[in-house]
């Protein structure tokens, strides 16, 4: 796998510029500034469709794909889903609004959360069309709400398998997990809903993130098929066994899983545990995460200073960990490209640090790279999913601007922050 394999599908080198959709990284930087974001509306539409041809390939009842608002979510991205007809993963008040006011239709909605405020729970009573149960306590706060037609609910699995990840925060099935239900609590959770004239109609489990091997979901199916049946499941019910499906970061990795292998193995699955416990076959639910959107993101910086220390070289950019902690919080590995010459011959390993003021703000370390100059720009690939999700304001650091690209047309979808952004929720004493 070469560093330009983690790009984007339309990425090229025109006279020796990394060129997206056609466009120019580097006249992009000097129009929009840096740190940027740009989004590649060709991965994206090729990730969505990967999946779904996938689905109808290997499994014959109805079957859906859910994006993942929590990876990055704006009224673009939301308007996009619906492009492809996918669901929409709400996992707040705030997520869910964002989609209402994308226009995502009510049956697209899907609210998820560990620990739900009431606020969130209004919200999704009013515009979801299914809630996942993550809790007991939380059923109790569902009948509670003053909504005469509930969304459908599914109950969360704590299903006690992990699936293999690069770190332990973004694993979620294991036993000590802070997310969803034991079998107990599910078959618990299940009465109380038959007792109080609940919509339940699905089983939902979620095993981690960023995973390449999908035999540890096997077991798992196994368990919630077995709760399905038990519970008594036949006919018109929903099924999901999560996602988190990864993509690679580093050339070094193997190449991007394969979704038809992920999506067969699931397909394969479901149908023969069905089969074996005479269950009708579920709406089978996907929710991918990362894997369709991270490669579609290139996070753009421009490099401000060049320290020596030592045997390490640091390059020192205007983005960093306010825009992308994922280094920070969970040893993400990146690489890299400089936007001219992309191809020039590799010399030096260098750090790259960003200008916050953590020892922890950095984006990579000891990657092969050319001869880099102060000023010059460098695209850090696979940006799409967890970055500005999770971006803040440290050290008063202004959110970057975001770009959507196609052929012939560079569209602004979120502004850059300003000062007055960051001073608008100051209250005064006056």
């Amino acid at each position: 796998m070469t560093r330009l394999d983690l790009f984007p599908i339309s990425t090229r080198i025109a006279q020796n510029k990394l060129n997206i959709a056609g466009h120019d990284l580097a006249a992009l930087a000097e129009t929009h500034g840096t740190p940027l974001y740009i989004y590649d509306r060709a991965t994206l539409d090729q990730s969505a469709s990967d999946y779904k041809t996938a689905l109808a390939s290997h499994y014959p009842a109805p079957a859906s794909v859910t994006y993942a608002g929590k990876a990055f979510l704006s009224l673009a991205l939301a308007q996009w889903t619906q492009s492809h007809g996918l669901t929409v993963d709400c996992t707040s008040e705030g997520e869910i609004h964002i989609a209402v006011a994308a226009g995502v239709p009510r049956e697209n909605i899907l609210v998820h959360g560990v620990n739900k405020s009431i606020h969130d729970l209004k919200a999704a009573a009013q515009h979801a069309g299914t809630i996942v149960a993550d809790n007991l306590s939380e059923l109790h706060r569902i009948t509670n709400l003053p909504i005469a037609n509930l969304p459908t609910l599914w109950l969360r699995l704590l299903p006690g398998v992990s699936v293999s990840t690069h770190h332990a925060h973004t694993q979620t099935g294991h036993h000590e997990s802070k997310f969803g239900m034991t079998r107990e609590e599910i078959l618990e959770a299940a009465q109380f809903c038959k007792e109080n004239g609940l919509p339940l109609k699905g089983i939902h489990f979620h095993q981690g993130s960023n995973f390449r091997n999908p035999q540890p979901l096997i077991p798992a199916i196994e368990t919630a098929l077995d709760l399905a049946k038990e519970i008594g499941f036949s006919r018109d019910w929903h099924f999901c066994p999560g996602g988190g499906w990864g993509v690679a970061y580093h050339e070094n990795e193997l190449p991007h899983p394969s979704i038809e292998n992920y999506v067969r193995g699931i397909s394969d699955a479901v149908i023969e545990g069905c089969k074996l416990r005479g269950l009708g076959l579920p709406h089978l639910h996907l929710e991918p995460g990362r894997s369709i959107v991270a490669r579609a993101g290139v996070a753009i910086y421009r490099v401000g200073a060049i320290k020596k220390r030592g045997h390490k070289t640091w390059l020192l950019t205007d983005g960093g960990m306010a825009d992308n902690p994922r280094y920070a919080l969970y040893g993400a590995r990146y690489s890299c490209l400089t936007v001219a010459n992309p191809g020039g011959v590799r010399t030096e390993n260098v750090s790259i640090a960003g200008p916050y003021c953590e020892s922890g703000d950095i984006v990579i370390e000891d990657l092969p790279m050319p001869n880099v100059k102060e000023g010059d720009l460098i695209a850090i690939p696979v940006a799409g999913a967890y970055h500005l999700s999770m971006s803040s304001n440290y050290n008063g650091a202004r959110r970057p601007a975001v770009l959507m690209l196609e052929e012939n047309r560079a569209r602004l979808i979120l502004r850059r922050e300003t000062i007055t952004d960051l001073l608008a929720k100051d209250v005064r004493d006056e």
